[in-house]
């Protein structure tokens, strides 16, 4: 069992903040500037930033039409948020509290977008040739890193916890 860690916590919680913070000021940044009004800005050959609203879950895939629906997803993120609050006060690695503040800080900055417009702001848009991947944020990319991060720890370090 591992022992209630606050230096790890702390670092988590920032890292919470951190990605809050950095999702929401990219947004604004362009809802109130260069995305004023809907538009592509092509920047490279494989790279656009754009204007994309998102009514559904993990790069627009689960819709939920109805008015309820941004209550709904901000109810499950902030239940796993809380959930993996839980988790970090029982980390023993720097790498898990680093991906599970991501995560959080990931899930709370689309929270945020879901209770202040009905949907989440989505900016970056790859691509290659004409296939393009769904739209995302800073919020997206942090919980994609947090996962990823989770995932190394769990398969390099796992093996050292599970011997003591």
């Amino acid at each position: 069992m591992a022992v209630f860690s606050p230096r790890l916590a702390r670092l988590g919680a920032a890292m919470a903040v951190l990605a809050i913070l950095a999702d929401q000021v990219s947004k604004n940044w362009l809802l109130t500037g260069p995305l004023r009004e809907p538009q592509v800005f092509e920047m490279t050959p494989f790279f656009n930033v754009v204007s994309a609203w998102n009514r559904g879950v993990s790069f627009s895939m689960i819709w939920i039409s109805a008015e309820s629906g941004p209550w709904i997803l901000s109810a499950v993120a902030v239940a796993v948020s809380l959930g993996l609050a839980v988790w970090l006060t029982r980390v023993s690695q720097t790498l898990a509290a680093i991906g599970i503040g991501l995560v959080i800080g990931g899930a709370l900055g689309n929270v945020i977008d879901r209770l202040r417009f009905g949907a989440v702001f989505d900016f970056l848009d790859f691509y290659v040739g004409t296939y393009h991947w769904p739209a995302f944020n800073l919020a997206d990319s942090c919980i994609t890193v947090g996962v990823v991060l989770l995932l190394w720890d769990g398969l390099f370090h796992g093996q050292e916890r599970g011997k003591s």
